[in-house]
């Protein structure tokens, strides 16, 4: 079972950065035997500097196994693909990575997702994603509640002032925040908590 880890990072969201397409890196390092403890001091060192660049909205990192050796997935989010470019061209990731190599069994590996189907990112390379009928029970189960609560949440504001309660700005106000809590809050959430019940088919599927 892959065993997420919670790191200190937030999401930051700068000017109109949140209307941009949301790009997702991902990147996987498959451990040699004894470098573990070094890797995962190098990993909380680069997360933290990644952190503090311009458009970085977050990362997540998936711990599993693959082939006898620690798997290490992480899955960072940027608001735009040229923050996304400029962190990997970066002088410190480059020199960073070259601290990493004699610690990797596969060098880096980096797969770059544009879509929201990052959510449901495999950990291992001959994993699948989760089946549609899972990620679509995972994003009911997050959006409904918020479509019944932001609503609510919005209502003494509008009732306060007049020209936010207009059928446009109200929807577009209420559709706004759904949104940035489900890409930037709820779902990473979800799917972090879910993740053995998302994986099982796929497990399954691999010990045949």
């Amino acid at each position: 079972m892959s065993e997420p880890i919670r790191l200190d990072t937030e999401a930051r969201v700068v000017g109109s950065a949140v209307f941009n397409e949301v790009v997702t890196l991902v990147i996987k390092h498959r451990v040699k035997t004894g470098q573990e403890s070094a890797y995962e001091s190098w990993l909380r060192r680069i997360v933290t500097i990644a952190s503090g660049k311009p458009g970085h909205l977050g990362v997540d990192v998936i711990r599993a196994k693959e082939g006898g050796l620690q798997m290490f997935t992480s899955v960072l989010r940027f608001h735009s693909t040229q923050a996304m470019q400029d962190w990997l061209d970066s002088d410190e990731r480059k020199k960073l990575v070259q601290e990493a190599e004699p610690m990797l069994a596969d060098g880096d590996q980096t797969l770059v997702n544009p879509h929201n189907e990052f959510w449901f990112t495999p950990t291992t390379e001959e994993g699948s994603p989760p089946p549609r009928w899972k990620q679509a029970c995972v994003s009911f189960m997050v959006i409904l509640p918020l479509t019944l609560f932001v609503p609510l949440f919005w209502g003494p504001i509008f009732a306060r002032v007049s020209w936010l309660s207009s059928y446009f700005v109200s929807t577009a106000l209420v559709t706004i925040t759904i949104v940035l809590l489900v890409v930037y809050l709820m779902m990473p959430a979800a799917t972090r908590l879910m993740a053995p019940w998302l994986n099982a088919s796929a497990k399954k599927s691999q010990g045949k």
